[in-house]
C-alpha cells in the first residue's frame, strides 16, 4: 500500500470506525461522483455558460479521492502503481494510434 495518502485514508477509516465492505465503498464512489457531476452543471447552468469551479468544486473533488482511495484500500490496489501502469498503458496507445482512448 502506497504509505502516502492510503495510509492516511486507511489510518482515518479504522480509528473512526468507517469500515465496510467493497461493494458499499464502490456505490460511495459512484454517488460521490455523481456529485461532482453536479457541480459541473450548476457551474455551467446545464452546459450553457463555460465550467468555472463552485466553492463546492474542491471539496467535492476531496469526497471523491477519498471514496475511491477507500474502494483501493479495500481491494489491495496501490494507487500510485496503477497510475504508473496506466501512463504506460496511454503512451503506447499514443504511440500506436496516436490516441490515448481505447476506442479507436
Amino acid at each position: 500500500m502506497n504509505e502516502g495518502i492510503q495510509k492516511q485514508v486507511a489510518d482515518f477509516v479504522e480509528i473512526n470506525r468507517l469500515e465496510t465492505d467493497v461493494a458499499h465503498r464502490t456505490l460511495d464512489l459512484v454517488s460521490e461522483l455523481g456529485e461532482v457531476s453536479k457541480e459541473i452543471l450548476i457551474s455551467t447552468v446545464y452546459g450553457r455558460k463555460p465550467f468555472q469551479p463552485t466553492n463546492e468544486w474542491q471539496s467535492e473533488l476531496g469526497d471523491l479521492l477519498f471514496a475511491l482511495v477507500c474502494v483501493a484500500n479495500s481491494t489491495g490496489v496501490d494507487l500510485e502503481q496503477a497510475l504508473l501502469e496506466v501512463l504506460k498503458k496511454y503512451q503506447r496507445r499514443l504511440k500506436s494510434k496516436q490516441d490515448a482512448g481505447s476506442g479507436k
